[in-house]
């Protein structure tokens, strides 16, 4: 790092990305490991390899950094603390592969973000080069499943012909109940939203099996029927367009029952995928015309709001949930000095 650099202090989005991405990874190494250690399959090993490397890297750089600039470095999550990796497997490698496609999808929107909020030139390449190494994770990841028939395809639609332009408010509003046939945005966001929970489902469905405890474990219970109404709700929006929606991951969930990942470390990757869930649904507000998906996607965002509420509270209980950084408290610092 040059010396003018160094003077020139991190901005609070700056701290507050490598922060959160310093916490994920380390989540992200405990899982990973532990895909390894399970993995069957020779050509999706590498890709769970791949990934694992591209995690340590950037703890390891992430730490450097964080250092230099006299932050102290988050706890996060640790192989020793939060998983076992004698524990029996508990999903399928073809779970795992599409798990990490899905991850790797998150991944190129969030760094793409974190670039687009990082000012000092270091912190700018540093993200640039995470996207890169994502873009990788993502095409090698895709080509496997599409090899292996495991790349499940949104819907096509009929080819273009001709300009059309919209002649009735009936584009926008359900008058008396009619519906228009789904544009493409919308296709793909139903589409999508639906893979989105069917990997969640899944995912929660293992992680209710080996949970210890009884709050953490109705937690993942209710979890399970957010997620499987949402499910049906959008089949329901695609099939009335006549159009087909992709399965569950049911089928691809051992019968373990083992304490395999800390009930900790659980409740930190549920809650990172209802904050998924509530960004994606506000992009398909946003791409959606009819009235109809607006509204259902406004509904799912408080439904799914009020379910990691209670997320926050169980970890917040269990002194789970780690102080991100945050401003200073000048009034209570105030009051300190007065009461010396």
């Amino acid at each position: 790092m040059e010396e003018k650099e160094k003077q020139i202090r991190l901005t609070a989005g700056e701290v507050g990305q490598l922060w959160f991405q310093y916490v994920n990874d380390s989540s992200s190494i405990c899982v990973l490991t532990y895909f390894l250690e399970k993995a069957e399959d020779a050509e999706i090993k590498p890709i769970i390899e791949f990934a694992l490397e591209l995690s340590k890297s950037h703890i390891q750089k992430i730490t450097a950094i964080l250092t230099e600039e006299k932050n102290v470095v988050p706890h996060g999550f640790s192989i020793e603390e939060d998983v076992d990796l004698t524990a029996p497997r508990l999903y399928s490698d073809s779970f795992v592969l599409n798990f990490l496609n899905q991850m790797a999808k998150v991944g190129l929107t969030t760094y793409a973000g974190s670039v687009g909020t990082s000012v000092r030139s270091d912190i700018k390449s540093y993200y640039m080069d995470c996207l890169t190494e994502t873009m990788q994770l993502y095409d090698r990841s895709t080509e496997l499943l599409l090899s292996k028939g495991l790349f499940i395809r949104s819907p096509s639609l009929p080819n273009l012909e001709e300009v059309e332009f919209v002649k009735k408010q009936w584009f926008m509003l359900d008058v008396f109940g009619e519906k228009r046939p789904l544009v493409a945005a919308e296709v793909d966001n139903l589409f999508a939203n639906l893979q989105r929970n069917a990997l969640g489902v899944a995912t929660l469905t293992g992680f209710s099996q080996v949970a210890k405890a009884k709050d953490v474990k109705q937690h993942f219970l209710k979890g399970l029927e957010v997620g499987n109404k949402h499910i049906r709700l959008f089949r329901d929006k695609l099939e009335e367009s006549k159009l087909p929606a992709p399965m569950g991951w049911d089928s691809e969930i051992t019968n373990s029952t083992t304490h395999t990942f800390s009930d900790k470390l659980m409740m930190f990757y549920t809650s990172g995928l209802i904050s998924l869930s509530v960004g994606y649904y506000g992009t398909a507000v946003s791409q959606s015309f009819r009235g109809d998906l607006s509204a259902m996607y406004n509904r799912l965002s408080l439904e799914v709001q009020a379910y990691a509420e209670d997320g926050a509270n169980i970890m917040i209980k269990n002194r789970w949930l780690e102080q991100p950084p945050m401003a200073s408290d000048r009034d209570e610092l105030i009051r300190k000095k007065n009461q010396l």
